[in-house]
């Protein structure tokens, strides 16, 4: 029996934080969702390598945003694959973003989170396959 994928989502809206368990759950993912960025790096700091993905809104409320939660993360582990998610910080991206990032706009489909999702580990395994 394989391990089900452990991915960090960070979002500070109650009912999309669930939304999101929910659907990443069906997808076959196991999540770790906190609603702050200050918890988010806590949790990197402790142990980078063992989330396959970073999925994380921009605006946070106080505290770390998702640009500084990634670049944490991006320090810590290389390769992590990072997706963020914003209602209005897209046009941010090309100059807070990490590279190799994805950014969906809300809203979004929930499939158009899984298949970003599934591309990014799926591109990050095949680049770690080259390296």
């Amino acid at each position: 029996m394989t391990t089900a994928p452990l991915l960090l989502v960070v979002e500070d809206e109650a009912l999309l934080h669930l939304a999101l368990e929910d659907e990443l759950a069906d997808a076959g993912y196991a999540t770790m969702v906190l609603s702050n960025g200050a918890a988010a790096i806590r949790e990197l700091k402790a142990d980078a390598s063992r989330f396959r993905a970073l999925v994380t809104d921009i605006r946070l409320g106080t505290g770390p945003n998702g640009w500084e939660v990634a670049h944490v993360g991006r320090e810590l582990c290389p390769t992590l694959p990072v997706l963020y998610m914003s209602g209005d910080s897209a046009g941010e991206w090309a100059a807070n973003g990490v590279p190799s990032s994805v950014m969906l706009s809300k809203p979004f489909a929930m499939a158009q989170l899984v298949v970003a999702v599934s591309q990014l580990i799926t591109q990050s395994d095949t680049s770690s396959l080259v390296s």
